[in-house]
């Protein structure tokens, strides 16, 4: 019998070993060593301050701020932690709403959001990515059509021409990765961040 046991100990600590700690650790120190902004979180900084991360989304709520997809994650109840509440792209908590498209709850959300958009440039179709989450709940990104939707809010409330704002979104755009993969997107923090520059915000 120990001799059955003492391989299978011996390949339990090895393998242990390897891909426990010496892979993860040898990934880590090669992605450091070859893409040091990525391995870091792709964190952007303004005036020498951590603002966010490239590749998590935030709650843009002002009317001078294009809006992100809204965000299903969740955390805890402040008044009772035992609960949870809704906590917009919460990056400890990363999930979906989980659903259906026949769930009432949805429906009456999507409606709403749909209905409030719309009111806010009346003519023109919701993008559907405005009022859909994404399964992560974090998507920093949101399509070219959901970008320009807002240019008309985003140019009242900061008192700018619609053209020059439109101007702005078209050079956030960023194309599919390879001309194939992926689709057009824009980034929403740094699409306000170049805003707010440009107005000296």
């Amino acid at each position: 019998m120990l001799k059955q046991i003492r391989p299978a100990l011996v390949l339990l600590v090895l393998f242990t070993v390897l891909t426990g700690l010496a892979y993860p650790l040898g990934m880590t120190g090669l992605a450091r060593a070859l893409f040091p902004d990525k391995a870091g979180g792709s964190l952007v900084t303004r005036d020498g301050r951590i603002v966010g991360s490239a590749l998590i989304g935030q709650n843009f709520a002002g009317e001078a701020y294009f809006h992100g997809r809204p965000s299903a994650t969740l955390g805890p109840d402040p008044a009772d932690p035992a609960k949870s509440v809704a906590a917009p792209y919460n990056a400890s908590n990363s999930m979906g709403s989980n659903l259906g498209p026949s769930n009432p709850a949805l429906i009456d959300r999507v409606t709403a959001e749909r209905d409030a958009l719309a009111a806010t440039n009346p003519g023109a179709p919701v993008p559907m990515d405005l009022v859909t989450t994404s399964g992560s709940g974090l998507d920093p990104d949101i399509s070219p059509e959901a970008a320009f939707f807002q240019v008309p809010r985003v140019a009242r409330a900061r008192a700018m021409d619609e053209a020059a704002v439109r101007a702005i979104v078209a050079a956030h755009v960023d194309g599919r990765l390879f001309g194939i993969i992926g689709e057009p997107r824009v980034n929403v923090l740094a699409l306000n961040l170049d805003l707010d520059s440009r107005a000296g915000g």
